[in-house]
């Protein structure tokens, strides 16, 4: 039985967008300047895409859209229910840094936390009622991408 609701989704966005926010500036601490600089940066672009997904959820809860319902076995809802579950992303990623790793691994890390949150907020998007959410959607995903391209610069 898939039990989703919008509340719940967005509240998911939210809290992986904050450990997100959390792992970069934890990351920042050990790096060398440039690096911090970069990093900094992408801890305060995930603290804004937090505040998207709050607004978002805020406009779901006024009234903008009534409601989710996936169809009968999608595999997005089920991907959805399983993070809700606890299934994927459990583990807070910034307090698996242990202050001595490379800067390679930091990147490999932060790229794999940037490709799954693009798998998550693409079935969201499958879920949720087009609209303007699914432009602001599309709009973090552009910007999930753009962070996968600059820490692959670096």
């Amino acid at each position: 039985m898939i039990n989703l609701n919008a509340e719940s989704i967005f509240k998911i966005a939210e809290r992986m967008e904050r450990q997100g926010a959390e792992f970069y500036r934890a990351a920042a601490r050990d790096a060398d300047d440039d690096k911090r600089s970069l990093l900094m940066a992408l801890a305060e672009m995930e603290f804004n895409h937090e505040r998207t997904f709050a607004a978002m959820r805020t406009a779901f809860a006024g009234g903008e859209v009534q409601s989710v319902t996936p169809p009968a076995h999608s595999q997005s809802a089920l991907y959805l229910q399983a993070i809700g579950d606890g299934g994927v992303f459990d583990d807070d990623s910034a307090k698996a840094l242990t202050g001595a790793d490379s800067i390679d691994k930091i990147f490999d890390v932060a790229i794999s936390l940037e490709k799954d949150s693009i798998v998550f907020y693409q079935s969201m998007k499958s879920i949720v009622p087009p609209g303007r959410i699914h432009q602001q959607i599309d709009e973090i995903i552009e910007q999930e991408i753009g962070h996968i391209l600059d820490l692959t610069r670096n």
